[in-house]
């Protein structure tokens, strides 16, 4: 009987450990789409004003979508990590980060699959 209680007690650790395991995979898995790939971009504003406005469009499409920034502004200095997939599965996208000031800048089919960083300076 004793070791049958070893081996039950080894089986609850093993389905413990592997509980942990798929735990780990899902929580790394999250912070990419369904095809696998991640599509987070830190935009660095690396300019003396802040940003009010960053938009995002697959180049697929036309026109500029909303607005990624939400109402909130970036400041100069400052950092934010966005999650640029439209669940569209484009790689490709079109940047475009708008200043308090009126100015604008672009970056033109930027593979966000590929590219981590855009710092934006004056």
């Amino acid at each position: 009987m004793n070791t049958l209680s070893n081996i039950k007690r080894g089986l609850a650790g093993l389905a413990l450990v592997s509980a942990s395991v798929l735990a780990l995979s899902a929580t790394s898995a999250s912070a990419q789409s369904a095809d696998g790939k991640d599509r987070h971009v830190q935009i660095i504003n690396g300019t003396s004003q802040y940003m009010t406005k960053f938009y995002a469009s697959n180049v697929g499409t036309d026109d500029w979508q909303e607005n990624i920034l939400h109402g909130r502004t970036l400041a100069p200095g400052r950092s934010v990590n966005v999650n640029i997939d439209d669940s569209t599965g484009y790689c490709h996208y079109d940047l475009r980060a708008m200043f308090a000031n009126g100015a604008y800048a672009e970056r033109r089919n930027v593979d966000v699959c590929h590219v981590e960083t855009w710092t934006l300076e004056d």
